[in-house]
């Protein structure tokens, strides 16, 4: 795939996506911009399927909707409204500690670079640049293994890890791109671009697609 084509790529997946299903995070930040929130679905949902995301993060906001509220309930209360997330009672203590963290050090704001996001045990650079771009709208790009994969598979960029992919991606992707590329391949990846045995049968970017790395396709 060519650096000319990803815009005929990325036109083709704004249409597709309009009969998918919205990633949870995304619905999140669409309900308000809360960098908070974001902060606290991606953390929930990590390893976790989306429709257990956005359930756990309901149940939670439903309880507490600002650090300081989170940070008042108990570890075992927040891994009770969470539950059954991946890792659940890990995820619990550091949401808690996370909260602590926020109201002591930061005034209860999230903090709205991607260094200092960093600094937060639990908090990679996929969560750090899904809080800077859906709940602060700033630039970023957000890659999970569906991004590195669909990427890589497409040609676009010759990486290994997520990270390299972010780098290359950050070189090459133009910036208009940048904040919408991880919702439109994530839901791309849950719909048609499976890590095994892709729908290419129905993929609209078959023609485009050089399907680097698939040996077995629907």
């Amino acid at each position: 795939m060519t650096h000319e084509d990803i815009h005929k790529v990325i036109a083709i997946l704004r249409e597709e996506r309009l009969g998918w299903r919205t990633p949870a995070v995304t619905e999140v930040s669409a309900s308000e911009r809360s960098p908070f929130k974001v902060l606290v679905s991606c953390v929930i949902s990590l390893r976790t399927k989306d429709e257990v995301t956005a359930a756990a993060s309901s149940r939670l906001f439903a309880q507490a909707s600002t650090p300081q509220q989170l940070a008042m309930l108990g570890v075992a209360e927040i891994a009770r409204l969470i539950y059954p997330a991946g890792f659940y009672r890990v995820k619990a203590e550091q949401l808690h500690s996370l909260s602590e963290r926020l109201c002591n050090e930061f005034g209860g704001e999230v903090p709205d670079t991607l260094e200092r996001l960093l600094e937060f045990k639990g908090v990679g650079r996929k969560t750090a640049n899904l809080v800077l771009t859906l709940g602060f709208g700033k630039p970023g790009i957000c890659v999970d293994t569906h991004v590195h994969r669909i990427c890589n598979r497409w040609g676009y960029v010759s990486t290994s890890t997520p990270e390299q992919t972010e780098l290359a991606l950050r070189r090459q992707l133009p910036g208009e791109y940048w904040i919408e590329i991880n919702d439109l391949l994530v839901a791309f990846g849950q719909n048609l671009c499976h890590p095994v045995s892709p729908r290419c049968s129905r993929c609209p970017l078959t023609v485009l697609c050089p399907r680097a790395g698939v040996c077995t396709s629907r």
